[in-house]
């Protein structure tokens, strides 16, 4: 008989869009992310923002892993600001959905990957704050999204460096990148339990990892849509997040605490 493998789950928090003004909204998530997921290894499964917390731990618990996607501004009021009159888009469903999923993976040392809006939601799950709106509270002449403007995911805009000790910069190769940049938020107070790893050119922080061993990783660019045709590195790091849930998935068939 044949040897199964059980691919491990990666649960991707999604959010409410409308496609047609008179139409319903749609629960989902850019494919980007899926994509990266399947090429990976993983198995995605599309988590909808709109349950109470028991239907949210019910779904939590199916999961190996968690990719928190990018998407519209965190309500400022998590993390103890009052709304900047540049504040965007808010998705309170959203928020409310990925914080506790956040909390929960860093105390259950369940494998994280957050890009974008995904990073600066583990940086507030944990105690952090956010820049509302980088051109009007940082001083800087840096365009963070340049790529939105240039209506093009795929555009590679200013360089990231890592530092020489952390997990991305072993995973890329590299400690200098160029990346694609579509945000006008950004990290300010860095939440316990994460350290920086990358920054862009202004300072702006780039990257963060956990400062523990479980997999705990958040880069403010977009490598779900530079890891096929523009830049393979960025596979290694999906590669990683994924290997890091099937190792947690073993663990956890096998009765091996994670804590």
């Amino acid at each position: 008989m044949k040897e199964q493998t059980t691919r491990p789950v990666i649960g991707i928090p999604c959010r409410l869009a409308h496609d047609q003004d008179w139409c319903p909204p749609l629960v989902g998530i850019r494919e980007g992310y899926v994509a990266a997921v399947i090429q990976a290894g993983g198995v995605p499964l599309l988590l909808p923002p709109h349950v109470d917390q028991v239907g949210l731990r019910q779904m939590y618990d199916l999961l190996d892993g968690v990719l928190l996607a990018g998407g519209a501004d965190i309500a400022p009021e998590l993390y103890g600001e009052a709304p900047h009159p540049k504040l965007g888009e808010i998705e309170h469903l959203r928020d409310a959905a990925e914080l506790p999923l956040i909390r929960w993976a860093v105390a259950e040392r369940k494998p994280l990957l957050g890009i974008c809006r995904g990073m600066q939601a583990l940086n507030v799950a944990l105690g952090g704050t956010l820049y509302q709106d980088i051109p009007s509270q940082y001083p800087t002449t840096l365009d963070h999204d340049i790529s939105a403007q240039q209506r093009c995911w795929e555009h590679l805009d200013h360089t990231v460096a890592f530092e020489s000790d952390s997990r991305l910069a072993a995973l890329l190769g590299t400690c200098d990148l160029q990346v694609n940049t579509l945000h006008h938020q950004g990290l300010k107070d860095i939440a316990g339990g994460l350290r920086v790893v990358g920054r862009a050119p202004d300072g702006i922080v780039e990257a963060v990892e956990g400062t523990g061993d479980a997999f705990v990783l958040g880069v403010q660019c977009h490598p779900e849509q530079l890891w096929s045709a523009v830049d393979p590195r960025w596979q290694r790091v999906f590669g990683a997040f994924i290997a890091a849930s099937a190792e947690y998935a073993a663990n956890k068939l096998a009765g091996v605490g994670a804590v």
